[in-house]
């Protein structure tokens, strides 16, 4: 079985130095590119199974490499790395077809478990559920544009910090989602709340969704790690 290539972006060779051949111990075939112009030229001869872009890079930026893919309907898997923690940057970036970001500095365990995560949801030639505009799993429906979440059909009750949870784990099926990282997602991280934010939060969900903690439906915890979509999501 062929490894995975990952194309790794970013101008700084401090970076691809180390990132690279830490990718490579953890089972992919790596290849390097120091900005998106020199990206395209290689997505173009390697065909990459997944790409890695850092945000802020000369000649063409990460957004932009993102950007003129999706513009020719090629939906390469790709993770932003960014340095930029405002919500919107966020919800832009995905909104224009990124599969995921994380940011820096990060864990570089914690990048390899994205990517893989990345890969497993990932369908050839479609886009990410990132960027679908309507989630759906059996009778439960989320409309993104709408910014409403329905089961069965009847509109569902939730604070507005519930349906952005409820938002990240339908368009991060089946990944393991620590309480840290929601709370970067749902609050960022100069809000001042705790993780048991998050847990009031997945219990809110719970009681909406009729969902038993003990034989969970949709929502799964894992004990001392956190939290888990556990059914299939359609996006359109």
């Amino acid at each position: 079985m062929s490894k995975p290539h990952i194309l790794l972006v970013d101008d700084e060779t401090a970076i691809t130095d180390n990132l690279a051949p830490f990718l490579g111990r953890a089972g992919f075939e790596v290849s390097t590119a120091a900005n998106g112009e020199e990206a395209l030229a290689k997505i173009a001869t390697e065909n990459p199974d997944l790409i890695v872009s850092d945000v802020l890079m000369p000649k063409i930026d990460g957004r932009e490499l993102l950007r003129t893919l999706r513009r020719v309907d090629n939906w390469i898997p790709v993770i932003l790395l960014t340095q930029v923690g405002e919500a919107f940057e966020r919800a832009m970036a995905l909104e224009e077809g990124a599969d995921d970001y994380i940011n820096k500095p990060f864990e570089p365990h914690e990048l390899v478990a994205r990517i893989r995560a990345v890969l497993r949801r990932a369908k050839p030639g479609k886009p990410p559920l990132s960027a679908a505009w309507s989630l759906t799993c059996a009778d439960l429906a989320f409309d993104r544009r709408a910014r409403r979440a329905y089961l069965g059909g009847e509109e569902l009750t939730l604070t507005p910090k519930a349906l952005v949870l409820l938002e990240y784990l339908m368009t991060h099926p089946d990944e393991l989602v620590s309480r840290e990282r929601l709370l970067d997602v749902v609050w960022g991280w100069d809000y001042p709340v705790g993780s048991r934010a998050v847990d009031t939060r997945v219990a809110e969900l719970r009681r909406a969704l009729g969902d038993d903690a003990a034989h969970p439906r949709y929502i799964e915890t894992m004990p001392g790690q956190g939290y888990r979509f556990a059914a299939d999501v359609e996006g359109r």
